[in-house]
């Protein structure tokens, strides 16, 4: 994915108006958050558990070179062929030099967003390597030409009637109708026969064992497993935070992940892949490859990013982010979107390239108040503001804005008086309605929503109200 979050702005005036996201993402954002509450109330250890994961995770980030080195030796044991991949291009040199020995025509692949951080994709088209996406959401997207909008879900910016559509116009054979089951088993006859055709098969990880060496996935579809099996050349993309100390700790972050991402206790499946096939094995790769990917990370570690390497990609934040809930996952013009990826990104590439990402943003908490390893993004995203205005990649208008801010701000009594006039003007633009729907010099707030008329007065105002009535009650 080409990445182009220097054209933030234009990408949000297009989401604003695209109605077909809208219902997208009203329809999912809402259920996922939904089934996380009720799924969170019923594991009682959950404070526990998420107290236990983030020491796990800051442990293992302080001694990572111990812990890679220790993969390192127990993968090839177990008979892996490790590479170490410092870019995105050495990566993607390494998985299409195995393609190509391999003598591979096609590539099955599990759904990876690391795989999207080094352009897993584009490298196998240039190699001539036909790519077949096996993930529901990922089929759907290859179809439509679309990047991922969501780390989890990727089709999420899709609703069910444009998916439908999208397969009575290319899969072979049309869905008998339009129910999701019907589709689903129109995908499902799609794929089955490059399921077992290919020649080599792609996957990430959600986690590395530091203590056995073994790659996990954790997938719904049993993709994972259809994909990773037949074909003779098996090979893992994964980044080098990925690592946990052993069986013990992964059982943790299984316990929250699912819980986090979706709502549910537990996926469907959960897989741990040990090596190629064994003398004795009835199925498995003959060759098998672990590339494991720095991209920045390294750089981050000791720095006031490296919270963000704790991240275990479970997308909570985005499903509960009011700004990824109004523009969805596109606007953001990078590979990882929402408040982690307005983190992750500076990171991965620049903060000058990146620059409007941190500022997508309410501060309102959620994302952190959410996050399985309680990673402090609202306090991160003010740390990457101020580096941008320490940097003077700010904006003439956000200098403007925030000198005029800071005018007002320093006199208490001319700050009161301004925003209870603000607060006056806006519910006269109401126009004694609900919503306003027009608002001189803020159209931006207003053109493609309606703003919720404020109260009467502003927060001082009703304090001093409530005050002096409460002095008066006997």
């Amino acid at each position: 994915m080409i990445q182009t979050s220097d054209r933030f702005k234009e990408h949000v005036t297009r989401a604003l108006a695209d109605d077909d996201l809208k219902i997208a993402l009203s329809r999912t954002t809402g259920l996922l958050q939904a089934r996380r509450r009720q799924v969170i109330d019923e594991y009682a250890e959950y404070g526990a558990a998420r107290e236990r994961a983030g020491a796990i995770k800051d442990h293992t980030l302080a001694h990572l070179d111990h812990y890679l080195e220790m993969f390192e030796t127990n993968a090839r044991a177990n008979g892996a062929t490790v590479h170490w991949a410092k870019t995105p291009e050495a990566a993607r040199r390494i998985v299409t030099k195995i393609c190509t020995q391999a003598g591979a025509k096609t590539a099955t692949r599990v759904k990876s967003m690391l795989g999207e951080e080094i352009g897993i994709a584009q490298a196998l088209s240039d190699a001539g390597v036909e790519r077949i996406e096996t993930d529901l959401a990922e089929h759907i997207i290859q179809l439509a030409q679309d990047p991922p909008s969501h780390i989890v879900m990727p089709a999420m910016h899709k609703t069910h009637e444009q998916v439908a559509q999208l397969f009575d116009d290319l899969h072979d054979i049309a869905p008998d109708t339009h129910d999701i089951p019907d589709l689903v088993g129109s995908a499902r006859r799609e794929l089955r026969q490059k399921f077992l055709s290919a020649d080599v098969s792609i996957s990430g990880a959600n986690f590395l064992i530091a203590d056995t060496g073994a790659t996990v996935t954790v997938t719904n579809e049993g993709n994972s497993e259809l994909t990773c099996t037949p074909p003779k050349v098996h090979i893992v993309t994964a980044g080098i935070e990925k690592l946990v100390p052993g069986m013990a700790h992964a059982s943790v972050f299984l316990r929250l992940l699912a819980r986090a991402a979706i709502g549910a206790e537990i996926t469907q499946y959960t897989t741990f892949y040990n090596g190629p096939k064994r003398s004795g094995d009835a199925d498995g790769p003959e060759a098998y490859h672990i590339v494991l990917v720095d991209n920045h990370r390294s750089e981050m570690l000791g720095s006031d990013l490296q919270a963000m390497l704790k991240c275990i990609r479970c997308g909570a934040c985005m499903n509960h982010c009011p700004v990824y809930a109004a523009i969805g996952g596109h606007a953001y013009g990078a590979v990882y979107p929402g408040p982690m990826g307005s983190v992750l990104t500076p990171a991965l590439s620049s903060l000058k390239a990146a620059k409007d990402l941190p500022n997508a943003c309410t501060l309102n908490g959620r994302c952190k108040e959410v996050c399985p390893v309680n990673i402090p993004l609202p306090d991160m995203l003010r740390n990457l503001r101020a580096r941008q205005w320490e940097a003077k990649l700010a904006s003439p208008v956000t200098k403007l804005a925030l000198g005029a801010w800071r005018f007002v701000a320093r006199r208490p009594k001319l700050y009161h008086f301004a925003t209870g006039m603000a607060v006056f003007g806006m519910r006269l633009l109401s126009l004694g309605r609900t919503r306003i729907r027009r608002m001189p010099m803020a159209g931006g707030w207003v053109k493609y929503r309606d703003l919720p008329r404020p109260e009467k007065g502003s927060f001082m105002q009703q304090y001093k109200a409530s005050k002096h009535a409460g002095e008066k009650r006997p």
